[in-house]
């Protein structure tokens, strides 16, 4: 029952995801009705951008932007390298390799994020961003802890505040200072380790195992004060707009649990077509790379969690609490609308699914994602856009 309602939730969230994308490649080919436009985003930060990729834009100097964004992603099934797996494969018994007593079926996270930022010149911008997550996991047993149990499985659950990021955009070149249509830029910041690391169990039915430390994938942020740096290309041909990004995220040291999490790079790649004076469609190319951990918890190398029968000499009891199990490749596409609504708003939705994924396995494989977010620009009293509410047209709107 549970697999049945598990797949229609997914079948119905993918048909969203290939409904966004009929939308934008439908708009791609309509033929424009706007005239020479400077986008829904200020001319000065290069005008549109999707508003999921991190650090897009300087906005005009002495202006807010904000961004409110809720993300549902989905993940499933087990895979190792390029091959999908059945979570019957790796059941078994507690001591025999390559099987273990608990296994990942799927996975659902939710967030939402709040991020802010502000321009102190035409060059300079900084930028914050945090997030709640809340996280399901479910979890399937090998035959004996069903007998024992009397559960076919479990639930696991973890939510709370994640990192906090912040960042600064220097742009290294433009072609016009107020209204570019091509651009360089720098990025650079640190991820604060704001996210909890100490999650543990609350509703395992396993007897023993409530209090002990939940694994890698629930866990809330990092541990660490990572750096962060990057690259971002913005250009445009009205009414085409185009760009790239890349970002890496360095772990350098091991977090009070004695661990660190994998490096993660990320390149994304996108261009945008306003068909319409107040809407834009995108398609985007997302590629990402992301190491294993380094070791386990403390808690598993001293007292045993997650391994069988608390030994940490012992297999694990279920591959998502090996190190080993994280990190990969992926290529996702990305499509998605932006419409304005009013002045200074722009609302956009984009679904994201992966078409290549090598893992370091066996973990869960992303399945899809969407996300809806809303963008907001605050002009203050300094800014050459403020006119009240109403800025000029001619710088943007």
């Amino acid at each position: 029952m549970k697999t049945f309602i598990r797949n229609s939730f997914t079948a119905r969230v993918k048909r969203q995801v290939q409904a966004v994308a009929l939308l934008t490649l439908g708009g791609l080919l309509l033929p424009s009705v706007s005239l020479a436009y400077l986008g829904l985003c200020c001319a000065h930060c290069g005008g549109n951008m999707p508003l999921n990729i991190p650090g897009g834009g300087i906005p005009e100097p002495h202006e807010f932007r904000f961004k409110l964004s809720q993300m549902i992603m989905s993940m499933g099934p087990l895979r190792s390298g390029t091959t999908n797996l059945s979570e019957g494969s790796l059941l078994g018994p507690p001591l025999t390799p390559g099987r273990f007593v608990v296994v990942p079926s799927a996975m659902q996270m939710y967030m939402t994020m709040i991020g802010g930022a502000y321009s102190f010149t035409d060059n300079f911008a900084l930028m914050a961003m945090t997030s709640y997550k809340f996280n399901r996991m479910q979890m399937e047993f090998n035959a004996g802890l069903q007998a024992a149990t009397g559960e076919a499985g479990f639930t696991m659950e973890s939510r709370g505040f994640g990192d906090i990021k912040l960042l600064g955009k220097y742009r290294l070149y433009s072609d016009d200072h107020l209204a570019p249509k091509d651009q360089v830029s720098t990025l650079f910041g640190v991820s604060l380790p704001t996210g909890n690391i100490d999650k543990k169990f609350r509703n395992n039915p396993v007897a023993g195992q409530n209090g002990t430390i939940l694994p890698f994938k629930m866990q809330l942020g990092s541990g660490t004060f990572d750096p962060i740096f990057g690259l971002a290309y913005q250009g445009s041909q009205d009414p085409f707009w185009y760009g790239a990004t890349a970002l890496y995220t360095a772990r350098v040291y091991d977090n009070n649990r004695g661990y660190q999490q994998g490096d993660e790079f990320r390149l994304d790649l996108y261009g945008m077509y306003q068909f319409h004076e107040k809407s834009v469609v995108h398609l985007q190319l997302n590629g990402s790379w992301e190491d294993r951990y380094s070791d386990e918890p403390d808690a598993g190398r001293e007292l045993g969690h997650g391994h069988v029968g608390f030994n940490p000499a012992n297999p694990f009891i279920s591959p998502v609490f090996d190190p080993a199990n994280y990190g990969g490749r992926k290529v996702s596409v990305t499509a998605g609308i932006q419409w304005q609504p009013f002045p200074l708003n722009v609302i956009e939705l984009n679904g994201s699914v992966p078409f290549y994924q090598d893992l370091r396995g066996p973990q869960l494989k992303e399945d899809f994602r969407v996300m809806l977010t809303w963008y907001i620009e605050l002009p203050t009293e300094r800014s050459r856009r403020y006119t009240g509410t109403n800025p000029p047209k001619e710088l943007g709107f």
